[in-house]
């Protein structure tokens, strides 16, 4: 771990962002350039102290997970990334079709989606990053395993259905098979989509039915209609913006204007978590 170096590093990269670029309020008073320490923590959801200390060259050895979030806070690169891992002595990880490090280019879209649902996606339906307002909608995703992919859950949780109506089942189960045949395809034999695809085969005799169809696509339906337990449905156009080896995508759902579905939306945006009396 080369403490010197790391430190200097992120300090730097936090000094060279400006609060809108990760979707921050820039507020009154600000002496110094870029971030500030504690904006920075709160990105990663680590301590202030720790991340002073990493800056301070005094800090203990940051693990992978916190490597990984303190990329995606930091709005890194891959080769960014990749030099982060080594300054704090681990091994770079493996870049594959479906790497979890999202592109800091989508990043900056999301940041200034406020008003519309918003989630980026890897190739397995791995919700990486979400705002406020998607989560209010899907949910916070388990954070590790094969449960983190919506495809998984599609098949073994019943209950991850209940967002759409039940008569869009169907069409929905056969988008997700397709999307994990594309991500195979591109991933290939002991991926993470190659484990998914033994365990689904093995466990599912529902998945196991629809994969014989042999269907595969990447493109996400133009029209959804969803169901919030406390708003009832909401009508939703989908936008899709991909990185460029489409590995990643960002979903942005939006109602019509002067719509129900927007006053629901806008509703949610009050709400979050909370339900109706």
């Amino acid at each position: 771990m080369n403490r010197a170096a790391l430190a200097d590093f992120l300090r730097r990269r936090r000094e060279a962002l400006r609060p809108s670029d990760v979707g921050l309020v820039p507020g009154p008073r600000r002496r110094a350039p870029g971030l500030r320490r504690e904006e920075v923590a709160a990105l990663v959801g680590m301590s202030v102290d720790y991340y002073a200390r990493l800056e301070q060259q005094r800090g203990p050895q940051p693990s992978e997970q916190m490597l990984a979030a303190l990329a995606r806070a930091l709005r890194l690169t891959a080769e960014e990334r990749d030099y982060l891992y080594r300054l704090a002595g681990h091994g770079v990880p493996r870049r594959t079709p479906l790497d979890a490090h999202v592109a800091p280019a989508l990043l900056r879209v999301l940041d200034r989606l406020e008003d519309s649902p918003a989630l980026i996606l890897s190739g397995l339906g791995e919700v990486l990053v979400q705002n406020r307002l998607a989560e209010t909608i899907f949910g916070a995703p388990p954070a590790s395993g094969l449960a983190r992919s919506s495809v998984y859950r599609w098949f073994t949780e019943p209950a991850s259905r209940d967002v759409y109506p039940s008569e869009d089942h169907e069409r929905q189960g056969r988008s997700q098979v397709a999307s994990l045949r594309a991500a195979h395809a591109a991933a290939g034999p002991g991926s993470p989509a190659d484990e998914m695809l033994r365990v689904l085969l093995r466990d599912s005799e529902e998945f196991a039915r629809v994969w014989e169809l042999h269907e595969v696509s990447r493109r996400f339906e133009d029209h959804k209609v969803l169901v919030h337990p406390e708003v009832g449905r909401i009508e939703v156009d989908c936008q899709a913006l991909f990185t460029e080896d489409q590995s990643q995508c960002l979903l942005v759902l939006t109602p019509a204007p002067n719509s129900a579905a927007e006053e629901k939306i806008r509703l949610l945006a009050v709400l979050g978590h909370e339900t109706f009396a």
